[in-house]
């Protein structure tokens, strides 16, 4: 049975339900597997469908729970809420493949973990003989937010509270948040950016204040820091190397290249976790924007957050502070000492420098672009005007980074790029791209897509502008603790209350 380690203490473990109901170990340390073990063959999903895949890989990696209670995880899942039956369908074009990751109900990419997580944390429940409502604390870049808000709505013994910076999310990002409907639901913009939110979010787990007004109460995450978000991750890597074998593209045993555009760096390690399973992943290619910090850790092996942060159009990668890369170093050294060091230098000093041999590991596995402003906007416009591919910003960055991987590289194995966010999430700034033509409202500007693209506006976004706003309040960054020590008091209350 697979056991989870804190990757700054390697020494006491944790079942699978533990580390999924906790979200984030109590030293602040992310739990990872000890070891992966060997994954499916996937010579053997060419043809099956994505559900199918799902429940081989998950339950290769959770393997405490059964086939049976994973299957029903997975079929609660991925059904009609997605607006395609293939779930996660590939496009091609000229330069490789498109993953299209965002035919779930909130239009992004973190569908595909956060309409199963709550279904994992069930059962978890159920596993561990929990008795407490388990309050998830969720930072939100734009997409993480709206996505847990939709999977965690009205689940029975949760409350979801999610924090998104006030001024970095697109309008419709915010809409999709603000409109939220669920009982046990709780929207908060913050007056920073993203990283202070997740600094948030992960001192409330050890802070205190926060622990000792938790009464009946348990924390947990629906950030990809925790494990049960990451591990459904892994499928759609999975997925696309399974269509690409069904299209006749490559042949068993053909490695496949990744370009992923990348923020808090959950996105790619899923490929990572893939690779280790036995998935023939070639390179993965590190995306961002022009916050590109992990750009520069990449190609240097020095980490260094203390640099401008910049609001751009691809939103949900403005971050400084990339959790997962914790995780990685720490699957890549087994060195739990070394990771705790680092994470310390890193929030002491704002930057760490790798040694040279762990440098050369990852990149083995890993290479890095950055895009620009003027070059993301760019892309859009070649995508639509040469491919007639409408894209996102994100999946620009990812578009972008893996045709200059290609050409620096002469790397020629296929290429895929996942694209994480549905256009219409964007749209203002994606017609921008395409046309002079840019009303101020953002639902004209679908509208106006729509006509020059023939893509359907997602049914979720469409609606937005009909949908009360629940959620306005907001608070200072540096007010985070009490409000969220204030939330806990108030579940504990109403915990004792049922109880009695």
């Amino acid at each position: 049975m697979q056991k989870y380690v804190s990757s700054r203490n390697k020494n006491e473990y944790v079942s699978a339900a533990q580390a999924i109901i906790n979200g984030l170990s109590p030293d602040g340390g992310l739990y990872t597997p000890v070891s992966l073990g060997k994954g499916p063959d996937p010579s053997e999903l060419a043809g099956k469908s994505y559900q199918d895949i799902a429940k081989v890989v998950i339950a290769s990696v959770f393997n405490e729970f059964s086939k049976e209670e994973i299957s029903a995880c997975v079929d609660a899942a991925y059904d009609s809420k997605f607006d395609d039956s293939r779930i996660v369908p590939l496009r091609d074009y000229s330069s490789g493949s498109i993953m299209e990751l965002w035919h779930g109900p909130t239009s992004a990419f973190k569908d595909l973990a956060l309409t199963i997580l709550p279904h994992l944390l069930t059962l978890s429940y159920r596993k561990t003989g929990e008795s407490k409502t388990v309050a998830i604390l969720t930072a939100t870049s734009g997409d993480t937010g709206k996505a847990a808000l939709s999977g965690f709505a009205d689940v029975p013994d949760t409350d979801i509270t999610v924090f998104y910076p006030r001024d970095g999310v697109s309008k419709v990002q915010q809409l999709q948040m603000q409109t939220a409907r669920g009982s046990n639901v709780e929207v908060v913009a913050v007056e920073g950016n993203f990283d202070d939110c997740q600094r948030m979010v992960k001192e409330a787990c050890s802070s205190a204040n926060v622990l000792g007004a938790c009464n009946g109460v348990t924390i947990s995450s629906a950030n990809s820091i925790n494990i049960g978000r990451l591990v459904p991750q892994i499928v759609y890597y999975y997925s696309a190397y399974a269509e690409l074998l069904n299209k006749g593209i490559i042949h068993k045993g053909n490695y496949v290249n990744f370009s992923v555009p990348t923020g808090n760096f959950g996105d790619i390690l899923a490929g990572f976790m893939a690779k280790q399973l036995g998935l023939p992943v070639g390179r993965l290619i590190c995306a961002s924007n022009s916050n590109n910090v992990l750009t520069d850790f990449i190609n240097s092996g020095t980490y260094d957050a203390g640099r401008p942060f910049y609001t751009t159009i691809s939103p949900s990668m403005d971050i400084l502070v990339s959790s997962n890369l914790e995780r990685l170093l720490f699957m890549m050294s087994g060195d739990d000492h070394m990771v705790s060091s680092l994470m310390k230098e890193l929030k002491d000093k704002g930057s760490y420098t790798v040694s040279s041999t762990l440098l050369k590991e990852i990149q083995n596995s890993f290479a890095a672009y950055w895009c620009s402003e003027e070059e993301c906007r760019a892309e859009i416009a070649k995508m639509f005007s040469k491919e007639n591919i409408l894209i996102d910003p994100h999946t620009a960055v990812a578009a972008f980074a893996a045709d200059k991987y290609r050409k620096e590289s002469g790397d020629e194995r296929p290429m895929v790029v996942l694209s994480t966010a549905s256009p219409y999430k964007f749209s203002k700034n994606v017609l921008g791209c395409i046309s002079g033509d840019v009303p101020e409202n953002e639902f004209l500007c679908m509208e106006r897509l729509k006509e020059l693209s023939g893509l359907s506006i997602p049914e979720g976004l469409a609606e937005l502008e009909s949908l009360p706003v629940r959620f306005t309040k907001s608070i200072a960054k540096d007010k985070g603790i009490v409000f969220i020590a204030d939330k806990m008091e108030r579940l504990s209350r109403i915990r004792q209350e049922e109880n009695r």
